[in-house]
């Protein structure tokens, strides 16, 4: 969106009809406070150009004189392509589940610049579970990301169960990572905010998260090797 206080030849088109506020030679802070007062009155009566749909654009059009007309419908039809271009990119939104069959349509040709993640999972694994649980909240959040499940068994013959859950990101055909097993994804303590930064780090969603913080696994193994060999000291010093 063009910025409303530069001295344009548009924005001086838009302030003769009161669609943007008058150009002033300072804002001070005053005026940013009268401009959110303004802002926040004017969503009960109507609509900023910007925010306008496609119908409401051709209905304003009329208020418009010859000499904005050109300018206005340049307008309109950037904003028709913004629109479309958003209804595109946002056009997912949940997880569709697929069989080997819909492999080829379904990731290799998803479409130019669609990031795919594909889940394989197992019904009556935890952990497959919990990561179905987490792409389904990510889908709604991404919703420019086409995100997919499948049952190994339907998806890979003979897929090892010790392979679940694995996690395949594909961008226009091309593998561009994979996460096999439940050691890769950090098993039954995986977030979904670890998994929408490790996703983020691919590129396969656009996320500003930042790197979550794993609470120290415990070498359970060796803290009991080291307290036996205590245990043990303890019992010679005693002979």
């Amino acid at each position: 969106m063009q910025n409303q206080y530069e001295d344009t030849e548009w924005n001086d088109a838009l302030r003769r009809h009161n669609i943007i506020p008058q150009l002033e030679k300072e804002v001070t802070e005053e005026d940013i406070v009268d401009l959110v007062e303004q802002t926040v009155e004017s969503k009960s009566q109507g609509k900023s150009l910007g925010d306008m749909t496609y119908d409401e654009l051709n209905e304003r059009e009329d208020d418009i004189d010859e000499e904005d007309e050109r300018m206005f419908e340049q307008y309109r039809r950037q904003r028709m392509a913004e629109m479309r271009a958003a209804q595109m990119k946002a056009r997912f939104g949940d997880v569709g589940e697929i069989s080997k069959a819909d492999y080829v349509s379904e990731v290799n040709n998803a479409g130019e610049g669609i990031w795919v993640v594909l889940h394989i999972y197992k019904d009556g694994i935890p952990i497959c579970k919990l990561v179905n649980n987490h792409i389904t909240n990510l889908a709604r959040k991404f919703p420019q990301t086409k995100f997919l499940k499948s049952v190994s068994s339907v998806c890979i013959p003979n897929y090892p169960d010790k392979n679940l859950p694995t996690i395949f990101v594909y961008l226009e055909g091309d593998l561009k990572k994979q996460w096999i097993g439940p050691i890769a994804l950090g098993g039954m303590n995986l977030k979904q905010d670890e998994l929408e930064w490790m996703l983020a780090q691919v590129g396969a969603v656009e996320s500003d998260i930042e790197k979550p913080e794993r609470p120290e696994v415990k070498d359970v193994m060796n803290m009991a090797i080291r307290q036996s060999r205590i245990d043990n000291e303890d019992d010679d010093d005693s002979d």
